[in-house]
């Protein structure tokens, strides 16, 4: 017996396994109901696909009126399907009723008298079932008609596609014929093959003695029933296989929804809105043949033909998407593909922000700045300034200013764009900070405690912008330096520049423990300052 694909099938020969292996280790009577309720269960199924396939035939017939080539050899082949399977059918409830009988009442038929609270009053018997199934060789008999079925309905299929008409009528190619044949015999489920060899006991020499031998009724019902099952969902398959040659499951829009198309994804003021509206139609059929791709990344739709499609917005300016469509007509196998393109901008939401301290250029440096205006190109943004100077293009530019603004006067950012007209940002502009003067770049560099050593291998001062996030330097203009040893008067010398001069070096250079050392008086210049800027003093205690 083939591995079946579909997950029913599949889920029904898992439960029959674990039942089978909870019956060898305890026979309860929460057991034996449930032995009872899959019989029953797969019994029921059995029904619902004896409808569906006669359903299937009768709805294919309007069809096949109209393909008259068509409707005798298919409905011969489906009709040879139906009957051959319905008396393998009939063969085993033949047998299961005989077990029920015989382990009840015995009086020569199926009847209430079989059965008690529900279930086979023989529902234990053991000896019944190895004596008609094993030893009668009633199971043999079985297997052979199992396989027997399984030949007729794959040579029907065969024929029935063999058949010229079929074949002219279908359109189909010699190769695709093969492989619907190959996949039939993949794929019904009705059958035996040897794979029961290699888990039976040595006392189970055959497929009859695995199944039946020393089985209780109740265990055996369901096996017997899951045959009648395997036969009637190979029936089906077969069926439907040969009513798709002519679009026998008619194909239904059962999804409406309004579509609206608009030419680009945003409208400037004084401009019209345009867009195509109209009524989109889909099959929940189509959910697993068809696709939607977005500049070639796929989506996966929902059983409404619906998908989502998302991307990160990562820089300003017009977004194209081309979407296709992939449409396979699942009955028979035709496809269509579609294509349209869709356009939207990437801006940025209109805003006031009012100026504060961060809203500051800075005299001296460049000072970037991104401007983006929603719905408009970036091409047809023009940005100015008033009190400053812009240079750049497309979002990005910088900025150069040369005076500082006072307390109640901004410098302005003018931004022009169709359908914005002009609009200004202030920002303050501001000298660069004071920057701090340091010796070396040790923990104490602005002042406190220093050593001997690290003191005199210093070169000059220097200074340095904290917190600024700005690439400035300042230059130190000049300081004046002050020793001041124990029990001695104070020693100053004037330094131009930043490294020391010959005087301020042989101040350093007789540092002794306890001697202070004052840095004061310090000038520094700032890109874009007039004038150097006087700094605060420093202090040092040598240690």
């Amino acid at each position: 017996m083939s591995i079946p694909k579909e997950p029913r099938q599949l889920m029904i020969n898992i439960m029959y396994l674990v039942l089978t292996a909870m019956l060898a280790l305890n026979v309860s009577a929460e057991i034996m109901n449930a032995f009872w309720d899959l019989n029953n269960s797969l019994e029921k199924s059995n029904s619902l696909t004896a409808e569906s396939v006669k359903s299937t035939k009768e709805g294919i017939q309007g069809i096949l009126e109209k393909k008259p080539k068509l409707q005798e050899p298919l409905n011969a082949g489906i009709d040879a399907v139906r009957s051959d399977v319905s008396t393998f059918v009939d063969e085993i409830q033949t047998i299961k009723d005989y077990l029920i009988d015989e382990s009840g009442d015995k009086d020569g038929s199926r009847g209430e008298g079989d059965f008690n609270k529900g279930l086979p009053k023989g529902k234990k018997d053991k000896d019944l079932t190895t004596r008609y199934l094993v030893k009668a060789k009633k199971g043999d008999e079985i297997e052979a008609k199992v396989n027997e079925i399984r030949a007729k309905l794959i040579a029907t299929y065969e024929t029935t596609m063999n058949n010229p008409e079929v074949q002219a009528e279908a359109r189909l190619t010699d190769q695709e014929i093969a492989d619907k044949i190959k996949n039939v015999n993949e794929n019904i489920t009705i059958g035996i093959d040897d794979s029961w060899k290699d888990k039976a006991k040595k006392d189970k020499n055959t497929w009859a003695e695995y199944k039946f031998k020393q089985m209780p009724v109740i265990a055996v019902l369901p096996v017997l029933t899951k045959l009648q099952t395997d036969a009637r969902n190979s029936e089906a398959t077969i069926v439907n296989k040969l009513a798709e040659l002519v679009g026998g499951r008619e194909i239904k829009l059962n999804k409406f929804f309004p579509v609206i198309n608009a030419k680009k994804g945003y409208v400037i003021k004084g401009e019209k809105f345009e867009a195509e509206v109209s009524i989109g139609a889909y099959s929940s059929e189509f959910s697993k043949t068809s696709s939607i791709t977005v500049n070639g990344q796929r989506i996966s739709l929902n059983a409404e033909g619906k998908g989502k499609f998302t991307e990160t917005a990562n820089s300003y300016g017009k977004k194209k998407l081309k979407l296709t469509a992939n449409v396979t007509n699942p009955l028979t196998g035709d496809k269509f593909t579609e294509s349209s393109e869709f356009e939207y901008e990437v801006g940025e939401r209109s805003a006031t922000v009012s100026a504060d301290q961060m809203n500051v250029f800075y005299i001296g440096v460049e000072n970037p700045i991104s401007v983006a205006v929603a719905g408009a190109n970036s091409n047809d943004v023009k940005v100015s300034g008033q009190g400053v100077t812009v240079k750049g293009s497309r979002g990005k530019y910088i900025v150069t200013a040369t005076k500082p603004t006072g307390n109640k006067s901004f410098a302005k950012i003018n931004v022009a764009a169709p359908g914005l007209g002009t609009k200004g940002f202030d920002f303050r502009v501001k000298r660069i900070p004071n920057p701090i003067p340091v010796l070396g770049a040790g923990p104490n560099k602005s002042g406190g405690a220093m050593g001997n050593g690290e003191f005199k291998a210093q070169g000059g001062l220097a200074t340095i912008l904290e917190n600024f996030d700005f690439n400035a330097k300042c230059a130190v203009q000049g300081y004046e330096l002050t020793r001041v040893a124990k029990r001695q008067d104070p020693v100053s010398a004037s330094n131009r520049g930043a490294r020391y001069n010959d005087k301020a070096k042989r101040l350093v250079m007789a540092a002794k423990p306890g001697d202070t050392y004052y840095f004061d008086n310090v000038k520094s210049k700032c890109p874009g300052d007039p004038a150097g800027r006087k700094l605060s003093s420093i202090v040092f205690v040598i240690k």
